[in-house]
């Protein structure tokens, strides 16, 4: 579905305290920054595409304010990164230096962009909206110098997007030939998505693409239907439309190439070489095989066990997408979140997940630590909220990706009253154009390694998703008793009221009792059943387990590309460990973020819902990450497996990015170990926060008072 440009802003990036903050007054970083999420919404998903181009933007609104400044180092201009180099000699210093970092980052911004989304589906809306800033603050786009030395900033915005550019075209991700693969073939043949279990299924530990009933673009969504051929796409499949765009409806892995992509702060040490097939693979913070269980088919062994327990959670938590139920949970933060330890094997995570009920491990807080009280409970609909959640937290169409998503949440942070602009929680307070520019860069280059390492993982292990593994279990049959029916060591573990066999006089055994002895869930419907006539939603019941649908779209079903480890884990888990550094606390301003969903509002993109107003609560930025990773399972997208490596990657990919961030902003010049921000003299290294106080009448340890802890003689 596709919404007027300002409606789709408004209903994706503000979240509901943000209000109507967009109308207000922002930098001109934020102008840009909103633009382009607009942009990546339009055109397509790509999730490590779309990081790379925030990564570069970012880049590009940093380095046109470093550039003005005395304390922070740029991180492309005039320095080599990525292994690309851009000459620059000294930028004239003007009078007023905020007019032009504006200027020279406006210039920058819209040569890259328009460049990097000149092939947008959207066609040229995305050019007018960027002409539309420049034309807003009485820029002349069609100034194309590069003179930065005559003291220009719009020169200096263009040299800067020029080297951003050149260093896209050698970087490895093969921009120049539309990011396609160069060596990746998938070696299972598509599963034909509107028949029954997996019959091309060949390897069950590897990833299978979907044939579609609808034309697809190269990240799995549907495409715009061409006006200028007279016939539908549909009866171009396998061909190329009178527009000149290839038609398929056979999903293909996007970017599986991305390891080689130079990172932002992932280091040679963070890296393993593998060799397959006379290639080479560079893998980022490899998890180890040891994590991804593999089915012995035929074999009742640990790693069976594992795999098949792993995938029947997802089946067995289809069935919290029930809104006719009649469970309620408390979604507020006094009963979710707060996990306070993550598994770091596969046998522990039988006891993070819980199976019966849907949730995680997550304790809740007895109060907001902002405000001193109990958090208000929400008693919701399980199934509304699970669905909510799921939708929010999505990467399907219409949405800024998983990176985009976290920039809309640094966002909204940023309009929080409750927060205080200073770097990591210390030091002045800083403009708003300064803590854009920071807190995008440190963002950007997480979610950018965040990427190269999870796409060089999914590249490497190449595994399976649900939908695929899902049915191909309940075709072996069951593995929890040797004694009765259908019995196979491969096959899915039972669960009483969740997965069972198909017996004699149910509605499902078939007219000649064809279906007797298969293995049936109770699960959503999935997207091609027909909703309930009274409430409009697709609805959970019975359903042979060759039947299997993830709760996303016909248009969509899975992303097209190998499940472990999850994106959405590893992304959110690494912005949200930026935010925690970058404001300095792990909760949210005023202990509370929210986003509210109306009832019967068309957000869920799967028929009406929720049934009620529904808001999504979170105390800390670790647990709006923790939510959307566990939303990928209520999807159906993601096994824990692929989930709880993605969790620890991210939070290691985040920590790392925000470390290697922080040295371009500033110095520690008498090596004391603080920075300049946090010490009141970065110029002696016996005064920095917590050293000893002395009688030197001398603020040593930084806390505003001079010789108060000290022992001096003039007290005695």
């Amino acid at each position: 579905m596709y919404y007027p440009a300002v409606a789709r802003l408004l209903l994706l990036s503000c979240f509901v305290s943000f209000s109507c903050s967009l109308l207000g007054q922002h930098s001109i970083a934020r102008e840009w920054n909103e633009a382009v999420l607009q942009t990546i919404r339009e055109d397509l998903a790509r999730s490590p595409v779309q990081a790379r181009n925030l990564f570069h933007f970012s880049v590009a609104l940093y380095d046109s304010w470093a550039a003005y400044d005395k304390e922070a180092d740029t991180y492309l201009l005039g320095k080599t990164a990525g292994g690309f180099t851009c000459p620059c000699k000294k930028v004239p210093v003007p009078e007023d230096i905020e007019a032009a970092r504006e200027e020279a980052m406006s210039f920058a911004a819209y040569r890259l962009l328009t460049a990097r989304y000149s092939l947008s589906p959207s066609g040229n809306g995305a050019l007018v909206r960027f002409q539309d800033i420049m034309k807003k603050h009485g820029y002349n786009f069609r100034d194309y110098s590069f003179d930065y030395e005559s003291g220009s900033p719009a020169a200096l915005g263009n040299y800067l997007a020029q080297c951003i550019l050149q260093m896209g075209q050698q970087d490895a991700a093969n921009e120049q030939n539309n990011y396609r693969s160069k060596s990746y073939h998938a070696i299972n043949l598509p599963l034909v998505i509107d028949g029954p279990g997996v019959p091309t299924l060949q390897d069950p530990n590897s990833w299978q693409p979907l044939k579609l009933t609808v034309p697809i673009d190269q990240d799995g969504h549907r495409m715009l239907e061409c006006k200028c051929g007279g016939k539908p796409l549909i009866d171009y499949d396998g061909s190329v439309d009178p527009g000149g765009r290839p038609v398929t409806t056979i999903q293909a892995f996007p970017c599986p190439d991305w390891g080689h992509v130079p990172p932002f702060a992932l280091s040679k040490q963070d890296r393993k070489i593998y060799q397959r097939d006379n290639q080479e693979y560079w893998v980022y913070h490899d998890p180890g095989a040891d994590q991804l269980p593999r089915l012995d088919v035929g074999n009742g062994s640990d790693a069976t066990n594992d795999y098949a327990w792993n995938f029947a959670l997802v089946a067995a938590w289809s069935a919290i997408l029930d809104t006719d139920d009649n469970v309620l949970w408390d979604v507020s933060p006094g009963s979710t979140g707060n996990v306070l330890e993550y598994p770091k094997s596969l046998p522990e995570l039988r006891d993070f997940y819980k199976t019966e009920t849907g949730r995680d491990a997550g304790a809740g807080y007895t109060t907001n630590p902002r405000t001193g009280q109990p958090y208000t409970p929400q008693i919701v609909p399980r199934g509304d909220f699970t669905r909510v959640a799921a939708a929010f937290w999505d990467e399907g169409p219409d949405k800024e990706t998983a990176a985009g998503h976290w920039f809309a949440m640094l966002n909204y942070v940023s309009d929080q009253p409750g927060l205080v602009k200073k770097f990591n929680g210390k030091g002045r307070i800083m403009n708003d154009l300064e803590w854009d520019v920071k807190s995008y860069f440190a963002l950007a280059g997480a979610l950018h390694d965040a990427a190269v390492s999870t796409w060089s993982i999914k590249r490497w292990y190449n595994s399976i998703r649900p939908i695929s593994a899902v049915r191909y279990l309940a075709s072996l049959g069951q593995s929890s008793n040797h004694k009765a029916p259908a019995y196979n060591p491969s096959g899915i573990p039972l669960i009483p009221g969740r997965i069972e066999l198909v017996k004699k006089g149910d509605p499902l055994a078939g007219d000649h009792k064809e279906n007797v002895g298969k293995i049936k869930f109770y699960a959503w419907k999935g997207p091609f059943s027909e909703t309930d006539s009274t409430s409009q939603t697709a609805d959970v019941g019975w359903i042979l387990g060759e039947n299997w649908f993830p709760y996303q779209s016909e248009e969509f079903i899975t992303p097209p590309y190998a499940g472990f480890i999850s994106e959405h884990s590893a992304f959110s888990h690494a912005a949200a460990a930026v935010l925690t550094q970058i404001t300095g606390d792990e909760y949210f301003p005023g202990g509370l973020g929210e986003f509210t969903v109306r009832a019967d509002s068309n957000f869920l993109n799967l028929g009406k819902g929720p049934g009620i107003d529904l808001t999504l609560q979170w105390a800390t930025y670790r647990d709006a990450a923790d939510q959307a990773s566990l939303s990928r399972i209520w999807a159906g997208t993601n096994p824990p497996f692929d989930d709880m490596p993605g969790r620890l990657i991210g939070d290691k990919v985040g920590a790392d990015a925000f470390r290697f961030a922080k040295n371009y902003f500033y110095k520690d010049r008498d090596h004391d170990g603080y920075f300049s921000y946090e010490d009141c003299d970065d110029n002696n290294p016996k005064i920095h926060p917590g050293a000893p106080e002395l009688c030197d009448k001398l603020d040593n340890d930084c806390n505003g008072k001079i010789d108060d802890n000290a022992p001096c003689s003039e007290r005695q």
